[in-house]
């Protein structure tokens, strides 16, 4: 499973349209299933980026999580995180899991995020979705989770 995080000052994320999910400060978080992933990299991964400290403290250094400053956080699906360059110039996305696996472990990873006090909102899943933010710092991180590590 992988997860692409970028601090926010806000988030938001739209289906034709209409705004389905927002956020304040926090973190959008793309969230990337593969065909391996089960419940235990999504909880790993949740409880990381709960308490990945890459907020400022008083003193501007990175020292805080995002519990500790009372961010939010913005998950939206994201399978093109597992995109397959390495031959060709089109994407293969045979990595990622099929939907029927990805939409439960994508919710559990939400869920289980809030479990640990954090404020969830969803993008829309398998929608074409139109995601708006303003980066905040800019900070963007990547996080792997291999399946029985």
């Amino acid at each position: 499973m992988r997860v692409l995080i970028q601090r926010v000052s806000e988030a938001s994320v739209s289906v034709t349209g209409e705004v389905v999910g927002r956020i304040g400060a926090g973190m959008l978080i793309l969230v990337g299933v593969g065909q391996q992933d089960g419940a235990a990299e999504a909880e790993w991964l949740a409880k990381k980026c709960a308490g990945l400290r890459i907020f400022k403290d008083s003193r501007g250094k990175t020292n805080l999580s995002l519990i500790d400053v009372d961010g939010a956080a913005l998950v939206v699906s994201q399978f093109t995180l597992y995109a397959d360059t390495r031959k060709g110039r089109r994407p293969s996305f045979i990595h990622a899991a099929l939907p029927e696996t990805a939409e439960p472990l994508v919710r559990h990873f939400a869920e289980y995020l809030a479990s640990h006090g954090v404020p969830v909102e969803h993008g829309r899943f398998g929608a074409d979705m139109q995601v708006a933010l303003v980066n905040d710092g800019p900070v963007t991180i990547w996080i792997e989770r291999e399946p029985g590590v």
